[in-house]
């Protein structure tokens, strides 16, 4: 335990002096070294954290966390009535949608544009997804009508800024007929019934919603689809629960999840991370490096001192204790000043949306800033950790001094 006696001598050699101006600045330098490392690392992790974050919640937020689809591109999933009720027995899957992607061209009042179309049954995909619960515009009500003439579709708000199809104007879904002299291109007809928004520029830009049976017809499709799609209970053991769900399906059926998908994204995002941490944790390295030398200058300079605390008394423990106590204060301090300096930011950053983005690349348009209070917690033990190895050797050298030799000519 370090008693007060420690305590003082440690918090008096720290303070300011008229013949040691220099290690004064020295130690301000090394409390601001701390702080900026600290600081720095809170800001870079709040960043990845965000991104991570953001990006997983913008891309479950529209897709299935696991897919069942043929190994080999066929005929699609017939009779997926009796597998979608079967797959919704198996333990912690939440709900099972039914799903037909086409690559598809629309044909609007002022320019055309390629869009990724998913048919879809309206329930089963308010149960999977959130992407239609909470549109920007319109409604969901006319894909919930069979009989709506024309069906509706709903497309993303970046589609819409690009071509103009706004709610309520018809489109046009271009397809090809076959007919004995070969494909013709011809048209059906569709309504813009609403707008969504996930956040995520790929998704905004490139897909549209409309129902199943609608997206059949439109492409002389009998009642097949190509894709299931689960929602499960907890999507970081989506993995596990996809090889349950193999066993329960036909060997022609395969299934993939939202790990596999996306796995070079988020390997890239932790890889950042990583990054981070190794290249700011560098400026703790150069904080500790300052410490280092406050206090070998602070032996130097106060030999004479620690000569006369040793001849009253004074244990080479206790001088040690003295020498590595300044170091841990250097490290609290800078800690506290980091901590308080890099939530704050983070804080301001997030709430007032600080960094712009272009959405174009990031599918996202602003930096997203999310703190965890566990970083904050191992950031400020590895500082303080970093400046109390940085007292090691300085204070083992305090411990060398010889009272009699220092004092002899005093």
């Amino acid at each position: 335990m370090t008693s007060n006696f420690e305590s003082f001598v440690a918090r008096r050699y720290l303070r300011a002096h008229r013949k040691e101006k220099v290690i004064s600045v020295i130690t301000v330098i090394s409390v601001v070294g701390v702080a900026a490392g600290v600081m720095a690392l809170v800001i870079a992790l709040a960043v990845t954290n965000g991104l991570r974050n953001t990006t997983q919640r913008n891309l479950l937020g529209a897709m299935a966390h696991i897919n069942v689809l043929e190994k080999e591109p066929g005929q699609g999933l017939e009779n997926w009535q009796a597998m979608a009720a079967r797959l919704s027995r198996i333990p912690h899957v939440l709900a099972v949608s039914p799903a037909l992607y086409e690559p598809s061209y629309i044909a609007g009042p002022l320019q055309s544009k390629g869009v990724y179309l998913k048919g879809v049954s309206l329930q089963a995909e308010l149960a999977t997804s959130d992407t239609l619960r909470h549109l920007k515009s319109g409604s969901v009500e006319r894909l919930r009508n069979p009989a709506a003439s024309p069906p509706g579709i709903i497309l993303g708000t970046r589609f819409v800024e690009d071509t103009g199809m706004v709610v309520g104007s018809n489109v046009d879904l271009i397809v090809s007929d076959l007919t004995p002299l070969g494909p013709v291109p011809s048209r059906r007809r569709f309504k813009v019934a609403g707008t969504f928004e996930t956040g995520f520029f790929e998704i905004d830009d490139n897909w549209a919603y409309a129902p199943l049976a609608a997206v059949q017809r439109a492409y002389s499709l009998p009642d097949v689809i190509n894709q299931l799609e689960l929602k499960v209970d907890d999507v970081n053991r989506a993995d596990i629960i996809a090889k349950d769900i193999e066993r329960a399906i036909s060997s022609r059926y395969t299934t993939t999840t939202w790990m596999e998908r996306y796995k070079q994204l988020f390997t890239a995002l932790r890889m950042e991370r990583l990054v981070a941490i190794i290249t700011i944790g560098l400026i703790e390295l150069v904080a500790a490096l300052n410490i280092f030398i406050v206090l070998v200058m602070m032996v130097m300079e106060k030999y004479r001192d620690i000569a006369v605390l040793m001849s009253m008394g004074a244990r080479r423990r206790q001088i040690r204790r003295i020498f590595m106590l300044q170091g841990v204060l250097i490290g609290v301090a800078g800690s506290a000043i980091g901590l308080a300096a890099g939530y704050a930011l983070c804080h301001f950053a997030e709430r007032y949306h600080w960094f712009s983005l272009d959405e174009t690349i990031y599918s996202m348009s602003f930096v997203p800033f999310e703190t965890r209070w566990t970083d904050g917690i191992w950031i400020a033990a590895a500082a303080i950790l970093v400046s109390f190895l940085a007292t090691v050797y300085p204070a083992q050298r305090a411990t060398r001094i010889t009272p009699a030799e220092v004092l002899r000519y005093e």
